[in-house]
C-alpha cells in the first residue's frame, strides 16, 4: 500500500476543522445577515456555499485519491 499516512492524518483532522468552521461561519452569518444590504447578503451566502462545496469535495477527493493510491 502506497497511501501517504501524513496526508491521511491531515485530511482526517481537516474534516473536523472544516465542520467547526462551517458551524462557526454559519452562526456568524445568521447573526449579521439581517444587518446587511441585500447584495451583501447574496454575496455572503453564495461565497459560503461555494467555499463549503469546494472544501467538502476537496476533502472527499483527497481521501479517495490517497486511499486508492492515485
Amino acid at each position: 500500500v502506497l497511501a501517504s499516512l501524513p496526508l491521511q492524518v491531515m485530511l482526517y483532522f481537516n474534516v473536523y476543522y472544516f465542520l467547526v468552521w462551517c458551524l462557526a461561519e454559519g452562526m456568524i452569518l445568521q447573526l449579521k445577515y439581517h444587518l446587511l444590504p441585500w447584495h451583501y447578503q447574496f454575496l455572503l451566502v453564495t461565497a459560503y456555499l461555494i467555499l463549503s462545496l469546494a472544501e467538502g469535495s476537496r476533502l472527499y477527493l483527497g481521501y479517495l485519491g490517497n486511499l486508492q493510491e492515485k
